[in-house]
């Protein structure tokens, strides 16, 4: 039986006449008490072993949180290296296809400059072999004019 400090109080043993209170409701009374007193004890003991239980258990989720904070800090760590390291790669990447876009430009550049002296070069044969041409003809005209007066 649990007694409360209130029902503890209102306890009213009776007395006998030679002994003063009756001894078996003495008994029984602290008998009852002892059980609820070595309850109570237990009980006090169980709730410190969960107790200690569970201020294990918060221990063990403080330093499992702290890891997890120290790897996302780690995570964002390396994520921002990887963005740096993307946007260095990226940035000579163009600086590189942009050189290699002023050499191709270069490169073309100086064919057109070789194509058009070739050209050149092809319009003044040409111009060469049609005057060379005319005058041989005009030389063969005068061959034809003189045989035919004859």
């Amino acid at each position: 039986m649990n007694y409360t400090p209130e029902e503890l109080r209102s306890i009213c043993l009776k007395r006998s006449i030679f002994d003063g209170y009756n001894k078996k409701q003495v008994n029984n009374l602290l008998s009852l008490i002892d059980e609820d007193y070595s309850r109570v004890i237990k009980e006090n003991e169980e709730m410190k072993s969960k107790i200690n239980s569970l201020n294990e258990a918060i221990q063990h989720y403080k330093m499992l949180e702290e890891s997890l904070q120290h790897s996302i800090l780690v995570a964002q760590h390396t994520s921002e290296q990887i963005k740096v390291n993307a946007c260095e790669k990226a940035r000579l990447i163009t600086s590189e296809a942009e050189i290699n876009a002023t050499k191709l430009l270069e490169a073309a550049n100086l064919e057109v400059v070789k194509s058009k002296g070739k050209l050149e070069e092809i319009k003044s044969e040409i111009f060469s072999f049609k005057s060379k041409t005319e005058a041989l003809l005009q030389a063969q005209m005068e061959i034809l004019k003189q045989i035919s007066i004859e």
